[in-house]
């Protein structure tokens, strides 16, 4: 028996879990899992070498490339046969948000945003109170907060 792989850490959960194609079709659905989708993004759209992603991902280079040659292949069936995909489920934590305070440049980290849970707008800093921060992404500073831009309901500090 094969032990148990080790958790793929994700940057977000994403909204849109489900592509169906135009003119649905019987086919089975694809299932793709969230630390597949993880290894696409990581790769394929923002064009990390293979080291950088999997040292994301908190797994190995091996691990890595299997979890990738998984998605890719999940991917290229859904597109090829005209199936649903549905993104859901794996083995994966979500990162920690680490912000920096604009007024007395502390850094911290915060838990994932959650349902219930604080969005980054409405996050203050624990050192000084202010509400000015920026979100940074891998040493990247990131705009964070409604001084900064219109706020949403849905408004998760994500990527602008």
């Amino acid at each position: 028996m094969s032990r148990r792989r080790c958790c793929g850490r994700i940057d977000e959960t994403i909204a849109c879990q489900t592509f169906i194609p135009q003119g649905y079709s019987r086919w089975p659905e694809v299932s793709i899992q969230l630390e597949e989708l993880e290894a696409v993004r990581l790769k394929d759209k923002l064009g990390l070498d293979q080291i950088e992603c999997a040292a994301s991902m908190g797994v190995s280079r091996a691990t890595f490339q299997r979890i990738l040659g998984a998605a890719r292949e999940k991917i290229a069936t859904a597109l090829l046969e005209g199936r649903p995909i549905i993104i859901q489920g794996g083995n994966y934590t979500v990162k920690n948000r680490v912000f920096e305070c604009l007024h007395c440049q502390h850094i911290w980290e915060e838990k994932p945003c959650s349902a219930g849970g604080k969005h980054g707008y409405e996050i203050v800093c624990p050192k000084c109170g202010n509400l000015e921060k920026m979100r940074l992404d891998n040493g990247i500073k990131r705009p964070c907060g409604s001084h900064l831009r219109k706020k949403s309901s849905s408004d998760c500090c994500e990527e602008t």
